[in-house]
């Protein structure tokens, strides 16, 4: 089969797509044919092993690989088609479109995947193509667990920092369904869309310091690891929540002070990305309270362009990667927005 492979950390060039063995399925596996895969930043950061957030960088050296990587197949996101189940899986059958998480097995930059049935894997939307559903798990997963703990309330005011991205467009929309007003934060390229999928309200980062607005919020969800922490905790009501989603040690340990010794409460507990989760989004699209940005999509080919287009951040939502050219999948991002 295949697949999208690195040997060596570095730039995106390193990504080649080569002839590899077709995995073979346990007991208690699934072997899912991939059709599309999401390009995340997380597969940036393994790929060239730089981390906007650096605390956890040597137990995570440790674990993929000192020198070189040791699984040299990225993408965690993904969807596809299960061709063959292990003899103790019962629960899935040849046959289905599925989506999920492959956690950190990784292998979705793979014509074929093998995965546990215990992982969250779900049937895909009836509504989404399979491009369009890979780019669900990771953003929306992450979005639903943070704006959970947020306890959003009707008409409360929530801002979204780093609004642009794959969990930032998935957290505008789900605010926005919880009856929040959204002011989202992000480059102005991105305005537009933004205002599309719901966000009432939008700051230009690159014009204006919304920490020094002196504009106030009952919830700010972050997802950018080099915001202010005193400035974000600063600009929420009494009784506000600071969900964050990128979080420095010294954010963690601000974190517990504030929601011990104020009134506000600081959060950075990571998504469990639980199949109980991923069920609830793919009805949430399936009845278009929200439904997933995509960017743009590439073939397998170009895979080193679409990890350039999620490092530079011009991107307007998620950038997916066709495995298989599957049902339109590459179509112009013009027309997925």
């Amino acid at each position: 089969m295949r697949a999208i492979v690195y040997t060596r950390y570095g730039e995106p060039d390193v990504l080649q797509l080569k002839d590899v063995d077709k995995p073979t399925p346990g007991d208690d596996e699934l072997l899912i044919k991939v059709h599309a895969a999401e390009a995340t930043k997380a597969d940036c950061e393994m790929r060239s092993f730089k981390f906007a957030v650096k605390w956890f960088w040597l137990p995570l050296r440790i674990a993929v690989g000192l020198t070189r990587p040791k699984n040299p197949v990225l993408g965690g996101y993904f969807s596809g088609e299960i061709e063959s189940v292990g003899k103790a899986v019962s629960k899935f059958k040849p046959g289905q479109q599925v989506f999920g998480c492959a956690r950190l097995r990784m292998g979705a930059y793979g014509e074929y995947i093998c995965l546990p049935d215990s992982y969250t894997i779900v049937p895909k939307p009836r509504n989404l193509t399979f491009a369009e559903s890979a780019a669900v798990p990771l953003g929306g997963l992450n979005a639903l667990h943070f704006m959970r703990r947020a306890n959003i309330q009707n008409g409360e005011k929530v801002l979204v920092n780093g609004a642009g991205g794959s969990i930032g467009t998935f957290g505008v929309q789900i605010a926005k369904a919880m009856g929040a007003e959204v002011t989202a934060v992000d480059s102005p390229i991105k305005e537009q869309m933004l205002r599309r999928i719901g966000a009432d309200h939008f700051l230009d980062y690159t014009r204006e310091d919304f920490t020094r607005s002196g504009k106030t919020f009952d919830v700010i969800f972050d997802m950018v690891a080099r915001s202010s922490y005193s400035g974000c905790i600063r600009s929420l009501n009494p009784g506000g929540r600071y969900l964050k989603g990128n979080p420095r040690l010294s954010d963690m340990l601000r974190s517990v002070l504030t929601t011990r010794f104020t009134s506000k409460t600081a959060v950075f507990a990571f998504a469990g990305e639980k199949e109980e989760e991923l069920l609830e989004l793919s009805e949430m699209i399936e009845s278009g309270a929200i439904k997933p940005v995509v960017d743009r999509i590439y073939p397998m080919e170009q895979a080193p362009e679409a990890h350039r287009r999620v490092e530079t951040e011009q991107r307007s939502g998620i950038v997916v990667i066709s495995i298989t050219n599957h049902d339109g999948d590459l179509m112009p991002a013009e027309k997925m927005e």
